[in-house]
């Protein structure tokens, strides 16, 4: 490929992944919580990564010339983003308490004193065995199995996520129609699907570092300042609503030729 195309791209790429919307709002809310990041990060990229295939197989190309179908594509998103933004928002209040559960759970258990035996020549000594149950409290392993299964639950939930508000977006599919073949060289070495999924993943992988960042960002402005993951977390919420209630603004008129039109064949 044109070493000039790749620059270009790679320009443009990278401006995209620092333009705030809805995937920073997710990131951000995701960093908020006192679960792990990554999921929620490997959930966005996974959407563009279905953006890629999409584009290379042509069905986005499909989707956009039937506006019928990118409308009801887009109500989907939009749908998705209000309920994700809602939910965000509604636990705005207890932003501060999960940082101070997170904070208390990372604590250290303090080890229970190991009862010492007294061996045959005088000298006091401890069995491993009772050693090793003495620094496992009772019920302690019990309740550790149950938050490594709370853990990976969350990890799902925040995977899923993620992975709906990047692959419900009909926007990043149409900028990955749009921007992706203005690289592409038809005279190129490669043909043209290698070179569509190649920028398609080099943009996926720009995203992943950038939205890491954001999001390990939003967890350092939460262990340093408490009280400001409450406001972000709010504004994280009322953006993603904002947005959906756009998509769906955008989308009221094709909606309601459809209703007539639906109306006009039932009576």
């Amino acid at each position: 490929m044109d070493p000039q195309s790749i620059l270009g791209f790679a320009a443009v790429s990278i401006a995209l992944a620092f333009t705030p919307g809805a995937d920073w709002a997710y990131c951000i809310a995701a960093g908020m919580g006192r679960h792990r990041v990554a999921p929620a990060v490997a959930g966005l990229c996974t959407g563009y990564l279905m953006h890629t295939l999409l584009v290379v197989a042509g069905v986005a190309a499909l989707v956009a010339s039937r506006p019928q179908l990118l409308t009801w594509l887009t109500v989907v998103g939009a749908g998705y983003l209000l309920w994700l933004g809602i939910s965000t928002a509604r636990s705005w209040r207890a932003a501060r308490f999960a940082a101070d559960a997170g904070e208390q759970s990372a604590a250290p258990a303090v080890p229970a004193r190991v009862p010492a035996l007294v061996g045959a020549s005088g000298t006091t000594t401890a069995e491993p065995a009772l050693a090793a149950e003495a620094l496992v409290p009772a019920g302690q392993g019990a309740a550790q199995g149950a938050a490594v299964r709370a853990d990976r639950a969350a990890d799902r939930r925040n995977y899923l996520r993620g992975l709906g508000t990047s692959g419900t977006n009909p926007k990043a599919l149409l900028l990955y129609l749009a921007l992706i073949p203005q690289f592409i060289s038809p005279n190129a070495l490669l043909p043209v699907p290698a070179q569509t999924g190649a920028f398609g993943l080099a943009h996926m992988l720009v995203s992943a570092v950038v939205y890491s960042g954001v999001a390990l960002g939003a967890r350092r402005l939460l262990r340093s300042r408490p009280a400001a993951a409450r406001v972000v977390t709010l504004a994280s919420g009322v953006i993603m609503i904002g947005l959906g209630v756009v998509l769906l603004a955008e989308q009221l008129p094709e909606l309601a030729d459809s209703a007539r039109q639906l109306l006009a064949v039932v009576r």
